[in-house]
């Protein structure tokens, strides 16, 4: 049983999750669309898909999900990677222990934190794997307190926060990347989203979109707002 605060959404995620990017992007539209911003906040957990592998998310089987997920959020910011390749992040851990840490300075905060990495990683080919570029997004996203970020992030107090999150990560009730949770219980993995996967000629894997009922996000935010 996931327990949710009333007025909170939570979002399971990886940063590193396309379809996740997506389905934070339409949050935050539909929050705005409906006037709920200072009603409804968003509480980011963490469903880490490189610890469920054992290895890092393959570049090669994301890159082909992006016009897809696109489509879902075309003001996303979406881009195939084209800083340096040896640039590319090799893991989204330090990324999404910072959205934690930011959780010090209130779910706003975090909230606005996970929405710039988020962009930077999908929309500008930035490697947020890095501390210097974690300080550099929260440097340009309102209502941070840098330095507390960079001391929360040094002291390594919000780690445990991941380790937490994918024990419970690994029950039944959290089934992937996104899946979103309201507090009366109504949840659901890439919500409104129903999926075909075909395999390509290179052996991966490729998304078709058979229904997108994109209406769930407002009825997720109305929920939220009680």
């Amino acid at each position: 049983m996931i327990a949710v605060t009333p007025g909170t959404i939570q979002v399971w995620s990886d940063v590193g999750c396309p379809w996740a990017h997506a389905a934070v992007w339409r949050l935050w539209d539909a929050r705005a669309s409906l006037g709920l911003e200072d009603r409804v906040r968003f509480d980011h957990r963490v469903f880490p898909l490189e610890l469920f592998n054992s290895q890092a998310t393959p570049r090669n089987e994301l890159e082909p999900e992006i016009p897809v997920c696109s489509t879902l959020a075309p003001r996303a910011g979406w881009q195939t990677w084209n800083a340096p390749e040896w640039t590319y992040p090799a893991t989204m851990l330090p990324a999404m222990e910072a959205v934690q840490a930011a959780k010090e300075q209130g779910l706003a905060a975090s909230e606005a934190l996970d929405f710039g990495l988020r962009r930077a990683f999908w929309g500008e080919s930035r490697c947020v794997s890095m501390r210097h570029v974690i300080l550099e997004v929260a440097s340009e996203t309102d209502g941070i307190d840098l330095a507390g970020l960079a001391e929360a992030l040094d002291s390594g107090r919000a780690r445990r926060a991941i380790f937490d999150d994918w024990e419970i990560a690994k029950t039944d009730a959290v089934q992937g990347s996104p899946h979103l949770f309201v507090a009366d219980g109504t949840n659901a993995q890439n919500p409104g989203l129903e999926l075909d996967w075909h395999e390509g000629a290179d052996g991966v894997w490729l998304p078709t979109i058979v229904n997108d009922a994109a209406w769930v996000y407002e009825d997720y935010l109305r929920r939220a707002a009680g």
